[in-house]
């Protein structure tokens, strides 16, 4: 998450009604900020106690929540009021990496060429003395949607065994992992046994992903973030530092491949 602005809500109003009943409440509205139209989701949350603004990495869209006494009006008003702080957010943000021929794509640390090549095959890495090339064959209709799936292939690949390797050297099992592309966190570990991993973490260092799973992985023996923990993890990765430092520095780069 890159940030978040709150206020506590105001006192009660009227509920907006259309002939008697509650209106429709709408997922989105707009904040101008600097003449230009900016798209806001909307969360409407009746356990929220106030108004909030966030913005994540994976996702360019800011979100507002409107508590159970809010209003629209009132959520409009809160925008308007922190156009300036949510510009500076969105400056921020790394800019959107197109999955497209001739673009470049990172994978486990190393920048490569997306190439497409007419006619059927899979896609693969190819390399020369000219640099390392990502051949995506197909439809270039297909091509986001091929190199993606590549990604995640190679992310299973790499999660995988190195869950295993750091299982077997903490003496912990592993129900299950996981794969998704969640926006606020790159990986979870459930009290069951299963472990959910990003699969953008496959694009950045293997130095990285090796870290993320130590992490995961050591919450088998410890389902907290305790000093003993921390200790732990260092003990199993000793670049722990170092890959901590590289995702809060990077991570949002990873979140911007692929966006539209």
């Amino acid at each position: 998450m890159t940030g978040f602005f709150t206020r506590m809500l105001a006192p009660p109003k009227a509920k907006e009604r259309v002939r008697g009943r509650a209106a429709p409440r709408p997922d989105h509205c707009h904040v101008d900020i600097e003449g230009e139209p900016v798209r806001v989701a909307i969360n409407w949350n009746p356990r929220a106690s106030r108004y909030t603004l966030r913005l994540t990495g994976a996702v360019r869209q800011p979100v507002v929540t409107i508590p159970a006494r809010g209003t629209l009006d009132e959520a409009r008003a809160f925008l308007h009021r922190h156009r300036g702080w949510l510009k500076a957010r969105l400056d921020a943000l790394p800019v959107s990496v197109p999955l497209a021929d001739g673009g470049l794509l990172p994978l486990r640390g190393e920048m490569l060429a997306i190439r497409h090549r007419p006619g059927r095959g899979l896609v693969r890495v190819e390399r020369s003395e000219a640099g390392a090339v990502l051949v995506v064959p197909g439809d270039t209709a297909h091509l986001g949607r091929r190199v993606t799936d590549f990604l995640k292939r190679e992310a299973r690949a790499d999660f995988e065994a190195a869950t295993a390797r750091y299982a077997a050297a903490l003496g912990v099992s592993v129900k299950a992992i996981r794969l998704g592309d969640p926006s606020s966190r790159w990986g979870s570990c459930s009290s069951s046994g299963t472990i959910s991993y990003s699969w953008r973490v496959v694009m950045a260092p293997p130095a990285v992903l090796d870290y993320l799973v130590a992490h995961e992985v050591a919450h088998l023996r410890e389902m907290n973030h305790s000093p003993r923990f921390w200790k732990l993890v260092r003990q199993i990765c000793p670049e722990m530092e170092t890959a901590k430092t590289w995702l809060t520095r990077n991570g949002a780069t990873l979140h911007a491949v692929g966006a539209v």
